[in-house]
């Protein structure tokens, strides 16, 4: 894929454009993959149930891969998502001097993310909604169909990629106020990096069960940039590291702490890991440094469970 610059990315037709190549790279992937029969099924169509009437089989795609796919039509492909992207300070880290596809901030990666879902629940013919908040929710928009609804949601995620943030995170009132607003059931994704310093744990954890009681199947996509959150690979010199949303302050060199601050995330990302399961959560942790296919893979086989 040619690596587009974020600022190229202000236009709405640019966002969707490169929506379109992550989706279209995605699936030109998983058909050398293990999953090739099944991105078959994900795209238009469905394996042939031995049985069923054989009006609709799709015979010019038999004469393609000497296998039955029957037509999907819109009946079969109802499902509604929505989207949750944490817009605090914290997501807006690291700071990139020169964005590319492929060195973006935690936000930038997950609207871009979103796009290609969106793209995806298009050409499924789902209905998609998304929610952005920071220390306040700061937009919302329920699950609809239509592409007059789907630019409406591009031009939202496209002003996270230039609207830097200054805001604190309130996941826990957030959480509580969208999962009130989703009326029916739905298929939810929630990016963010799980940092909150006003709340403790649990009450970040009741604030997803909330979602889970209101009948929801709940993805959390976990957001971090490996090398410098969870390896701390910063130069060996003396540094001040400053809390974006908190202006704490410490200097130190990384090297005095790097070996027990690794240890210490790997732990936390396991403890996540475990309360998700606990709670009935699915929880993916997505390094922003490598590409976009965890998302995508993840929504089809959350998808498949869904319906």
């Amino acid at each position: 894929m040619e690596t587009l610059s974020v600022k190229h990315l202000s236009e709405l037709n640019n966002l969707d454009l490169l929506a379109k190549q992550v989706v279209e790279g995605f699936i030109t992937g998983i058909h050398k993959s293990p999953f090739h029969g099944f991105s078959v099924e994900f795209a238009e169509h469905r394996l042939y149930n031995k049985g069923e009437s054989t009006r609709h089989i799709d015979w010019k795609l038999y004469a393609k891969t000497k296998k039955l796919f029957v037509k999907r039509y819109e009946e079969e492909t109802n499902l509604r998502c929505h989207l949750i992207i944490d817009n605090s300070a914290s997501m807006h880290y690291p700071v990139v001097k020169q964005p590319t596809i492929d060195n973006l901030t935690k936000v930038a990666f997950s609207a871009i993310a979103s796009a290609a879902l969106m793209e995806i629940l298009k050409r499924q013919r789902d209905a998609v909604g998304l929610s952005v908040y920071s220390d306040k929710n700061e937009y919302y928009a329920p699950a609809k169909g239509g592409e007059r609804h789907r630019r409406m949601l591009l031009t939202e995620l496209d002003g996270l990629l230039k609207k830097p943030s200054v805001s604190t995170t309130d996941t826990y009132t957030a959480l509580h106020e969208i999962s009130e607003k989703i009326p029916k059931r739905s298929l939810v994704f929630l990016f963010t990096d799980m940092f909150q310093a006003s709340k403790d744990e649990q009450e970040l954890f009741d604030a997803l069960r909330h979602l889970r009681y209101k009948k929801h199947e709940v993805v959390l996509f976990h957001t971090y940039d490996e090398n410098l959150e969870l390896n701390f690979d910063f130069e060996n010199s003396p540094k001040k590291f400053v809390d974006v949303e908190t202006g704490e302050e410490i200097n130190m060199y990384a090297s005095n702490v790097k070996e027990q601050y690794h240890k210490n995330m790997l732990k936390y990302f396991n403890e996540l890991k475990l309360r998700c399961m606990q709670y009935k959560i699915e929880y993916v942790p997505v390094a922003i440094n490598k590409g976009f296919d965890t998302i995508l893979l993840s929504y089809l086989m959350s998808r498949k469970n869904f319906l």
